[in-house]
């Protein structure tokens, strides 16, 4: 089921994993089957990772399967390229689907001969109703509504329209076929529900085939029952639909009666997973696109640097429950941080360089550089990396202070007449700034101390910090962009406001004249490394090559949302 190292298993807290045991214990069934069924009108998001992760959680736990269907009954919203990236975003999770990608589509010839029979036992009817007329005929929740005039519309009149539908004979919205169930019912679902819709649209799986399309709702359970899943697991906004799924399956001849479970859908604060508005914030630009690293898409989070590891991670610590809630996104956060902390390589990269010259360098380095040595990582055993010590080099300009009155506790990194400890290399010295015409620092110089690369200085030279650094000759240049929340609205999509009047005009910074450490040309996109000092950054996936090095910054070293950095 999992081709990654399992994760952390679900909350103890998920109801629905007592609901199975007992299900088998009982000999109900003799073996689970559940299914992640995604509609392929847009990418995935935090949301179905957490669905994900509970459908095929629980088949993984109790030894079943769980199939990935794809609920394809809107042609006009589906794209072939959203079923691409959805079984690319379930795989790069872990997760392997039982048997064969299965679509909605793929029993259309049943759904419609489902359709047939419910008309021939009085049980739906083609109805003539403008979409208008449906809506007023439908009633309120407060208030019943009405039959339609079509309602009782001979058996062989509705087949044979039913037929002339299928074949083009009319016009888009002309009619639909509707279940005859409860117009005066309290659930609206149960107010003669539409089963089929005429779209002359070209299907991505079907071709020109089919010109009707059933519902969502009527495919559904369906296609649970054909496929002999046990558990349909869906989010609490299908409770209501809850009965209608169960008549369906009470009514049809289907081959296997499966139960639905709803738990409550993950809520992001500072987030929006509307697929709409997603799909907006793509087709206005304000992102690159479905996989911008500011997106709560898979893919969006892939790009950013999150791995798949520590996504199923916050997903599995998460309680399955039965009511909504909203999660802050420092959970989130959290989670994506304490992975990258275990598991990323260390790295150096300077993001706004000054030029330090090591005016002594000759006297105490032969050969014009020198290789020290420095950890891959503090904690694992990853390695060593080789880094090039040469005469001049790029530090942050951040690290440096002519200020000789800042105090150590404020300032811990290079002032003018003082010592700081590069990290891995020497104890240095700043000697001179030197300024251009316009007063811009333009370079510092300095003197290293001999004999201090991976050993105390004399005493009573006491360095005030480590900063990090890049030889200048030896370095190469990147691009690097910081990215922040893409909302800075805790709540965006709330209310009647305009999501979009809640974007951070601060969530994407990039910086053209960075540099890192050599090595960094020779890695493979999608690697992740903490840049020291900065935060965790990685190798975009898309644009990353040994020829143009580009890095997004996945998350600082630690939250400044929460301790009011922002």
């Amino acid at each position: 089921m999992s081709n990654q190292e399992s994760s952390a298993p679900l909350k103890a807290s998920n109801f629905i994993s007592q609901i199975i045991k007992d299900d088998l214990d009982s000999g109900k069934h003799p073996s689970i089957v559940t299914r992640f069924p995604p509609e392929p009108n847009g990418y995935l998001h935090v949301g179905h990772a957490k669905s994900i992760c509970v459908n095929f959680g629980l088949a993984e736990e109790f030894g079943g399967q769980c199939n990935l269907r794809f609920d394809d009954t809107n042609p006009s919203k589906e794209e072939q390229e959203y079923v691409d990236a959805i079984k690319e975003d379930v795989q790069w999770l872990g997760f392997n689907w039982s048997g064969d990608v299965r679509y909605a589509s793929d029993y259309f010839d049943q759904f419609y001969a489902w359709a047939q029979h419910l008309v021939r036992e009085g049980n739906a009817y083609v109805c003539d109703l403008s979409a208008e007329e449906a809506s007023e005929y439908r009633g309120w929740a407060t208030e019943p509504g009405k039959d339609s005039p079509y309602r009782n519309r001979p058996v062989d009149e509705s087949l044979e329209l039913l037929q002339g539908m299928k074949q083009g004979e009319f016009e888009e919205g002309s009619r639909v076929l509707r279940a005859k169930i409860d117009m005066t019912s309290p659930n609206m679902n149960l107010r003669d529900p539409i089963l089929y819709r005429i779209r002359k649209q070209s299907h991505h799986q079907t071709g020109d085939k089919w010109c009707i399309y059933p519902s969502y709702d009527f495919a559904h359970g369906q296609e649970d029952a054909i496929e002999g899943v046990t558990h349909s697991i869906c989010t609490l906004e299908f409770a209501d639909h809850r009965p209608l799924y169960e008549w369906f399956l009470q009514n049809l001849p289907v081959p296997s009666a499966p139960n639905q479970y709803e738990f409550g859908r993950l809520n992001l604060n500072y987030t929006v997973t509307s697929k709409r508005k997603l799909k907006q914030l793509v087709d206005d630009k304000v992102v690159e696109g479905w996989d911008d690293p500011r997106m709560p898409t898979i893919s969006g989070m892939r790009r950013r640097g999150f791995s798949a590891q520590a996504i199923r991670n916050f997903c599995n610590g998460l309680p399955v429950s039965k009511s909504d809630g909203v999660v802050d996104i420092a959970q989130l956060e959290f989670s994506i941080r304490d992975d990258l902390d275990k598991n990323a390589p260390r790295a150096m990269c300077v993001l706004n360089p000054v030029k330090l010259v090591i005016t002594n360098f000759d006297e105490h380095v032969d050969g014009g550089r020198q290789l020290v040595i420095a950890p891959a990582h503090p904690k694992k055993d990853m390695g060593e990396r080789q880094l090039p010590f040469t005469p001049e080099l790029y530090i942050d300009r951040a690290d440096f202070s002519e200020d000789t009155t800042l105090s150590r506790k404020k300032f811990k990194r290079l002032v003018l007449g003082e010592y700081v400890r590069l990290r891995s290399a020497y104890v240095i010295r700043a000697e001179e700034a030197i300024k251009d015409d316009e007063g811009n620092l333009v370079e510092i110089r300095a003197t290293l101390v001999p004999g201090t690369v991976g050993e105390n200085p004399p005493e009573g030279m006491k360095p005030r910090g480590v900063i990090h650094w890049v030889s200048a000759s030896e370095g190469k240049p990147a691009t690097v962009r910081i990215y922040d929340r893409l909302f800075n609205h805790e709540a965006p999509d709330k209310g009647e406001s305009d999501f979009m009047q809640y974007l951070n005009p601060e969530s994407l910074q990039v910086l053209e004249n960075c540099w890192v450490e050599p090595g960094l040309a020779d890695i493979e996109p999608e690697s992740c490394f903490q840049f020291e000092r900065e935060g965790y950054f990685a190798a975009d996936r898309k644009e990353f090559s040994k020829e143009n090095l580009v890095f997004n910054k996945a998350i600082g070293l630690r939250d400044t949302w929460s301790k009011g950095g922002k």
